[in-house]
């Protein structure tokens, strides 16, 4: 064996692709082992908001490692996730009473299922059907594929994956049709609905209008259908607000949120739940207890990173940093829409994303998608493109010069197409 043993995630090896060593990291930029400076475009895969390394939440982590690294959590507690809890309680919907950690977007999303699943089996009623949204994408264990799209992400997997209900997704001028297929669905009283609010995200960063959201909830609250919202990457300023939800004004059943709840210094995730899903777990019978859990639940060294994230957010001028960057964003995007072969340029708080022309195939594994890696490499810029949709969403600190560079580099790669 030669070269690193590392499997990278999302990697085709057999293409012997560059993997740049990244050595330490600052604010919007990454400094690789070679002396390069990279633009961190996506956020390091949508987690990192106030910026790498940022001084609090490195603190918050060393001062945690010398009190208590690990502890297990079934029936034991610690200070940093008591804290935690009691801040994602005050911050998030008052709804929303519970608080289930776990470690990873994928999970909390696990979670969520089994928290819908478990509510209408400790009530004696027989609904175990998950309704989908059309593109989505919530996650890469098999709960979580199987609530998502079927195609090249999961395709191999396809005799672990459980059935689902579909609907199409709610694109501009077809939204009632999505609408419909939720009504006649619901009355046939699945368990519950999970959506990713506002914009799908892997799915090619689809983005549908509040209202469909506001309404979705309304119809799943009519036929008693649990609404399951996976907040893992629109949660912590994305879309623009602390919660894509609260655009529509809607407060779910569940909440998954993961990614920039630690400021994405490290893995964490929590699923928040309504007193009444807690409730239907609640019982002298050890038999209905929530039968989940994994060894690092509430690690306390992840939990102090989480406090200082919301002690950041409450603190700081962290809604109006969201709203700059999403100024300074759309500003370039609308330059950047007029080139050629650009298609649906669109925006969403601090989230903008184009598809770009190619006549041998859009998705996923479009041609276009490896050659616009290249030339980001190239051009020193971390920007992943889904296939041959290009998106930018950067840490909220980065400055104008920055931002100026990943859309100049973009402008570069379109002109190459």
């Amino acid at each position: 064996m030669t070269g690193s043993p590392i499997w990278h995630p999302f990697t085709q090896h057999g293409l012997n692709e560059p993997v740049p060593l990244v050595t330490h990291a600052e604010g919007a930029a990454l400094h690789t082992a070679d002396g390069r400076r990279i633009v961190d475009g996506i956020s390091s895969w949508w987690v990192t908001t106030h910026g790498h390394c940022h001084p609090r939440i490195m603190a918050a982590i060393a001062e945690q490692t010398t009190k208590l690294d690990q502890i297990i959590f079934a029936g034991w507690t610690h200070e940093p996730a008591e804290t935690l809890a009691r801040g994602l309680t005050a911050m998030m919907p008052p709804a929303l009473t519970r608080v289930f950690f776990s470690d990873s977007g994928s999970t909390s999303v696990e979670v969520a299922l089994k928290m819908a699943l478990g509510f209408w089996a400790n009530r004696g009623e027989h609904r175990g059907r998950i309704l989908v949204m059309e593109h989505s994408y919530h996650g890469d264990t098999i709960g979580a594929m199987s609530v998502g799209a079927r195609g090249v992400f999961n395709q191999a997997y396809a005799p672990l994956l459980f059935d689902v209900g579909t609907l199409p997704f709610p694109a501009a001028g077809a939204e009632q049709a999505t609408l419909d297929a939720l009504e006649a669905a619901c009355r046939e009283a699945p368990a519950a609905l999970i959506v990713e609010p506002l914009i799908l995200g892997a799915g090619g960063m689809l983005i549908y209008v509040a209202r469909v959201l506001s309404e979705m909830r309304a119809i799943c609250a009519r036929h008693g259908v649990l609404f399951i919202a996976d907040e893992v990457m629109t949660g912590w300023g994305r879309t623009g607000t602390l919660l894509a939800c609260e655009q529509a004004d809607v407060v779910p059943d569940i909440l998954c949120l993961s990614k920039g709840l630690t400021g994405g210094a490290v893995p964490l995730a929590v699923t928040m739940a309504s007193g009444a899903i807690y409730a239907a777990h609640l019982s002298d019978d050890r038999a209905k207890m929530f039968f989940h859990s994994s060894s690092y639940t509430a690690n306390p060294i992840a939990c102090a990173a989480a406090n200082a994230n919301l002690a950041i957010w409450r603190e700081e001028p962290v809604a109006a940093r969201i709203a700059d960057l999403a100024a300074r964003q759309a500003a370039r995007l609308e330059s950047i829409a007029k080139l050629p072969n650009v298609r649906n340029a669109r925006a969403l708080g601090t989230i903008t994303a184009l598809d770009l022309v190619d006549e041998r195939g859009a998705g996923y594994l479009s041609q276009l998608g490896p050659q616009l890696l290249a030339h980001f490499r190239e051009q020193d810029l971390l920007l992943r493109p889904l296939g041959n949709t290009v998106y930018v969403m950067p840490p909220y600190c980065i400055d104008d010069a920055d931002l100026d560079r990943l859309y100049d580099g973009i402008a570069s790669a379109i002109e190459r197409t």
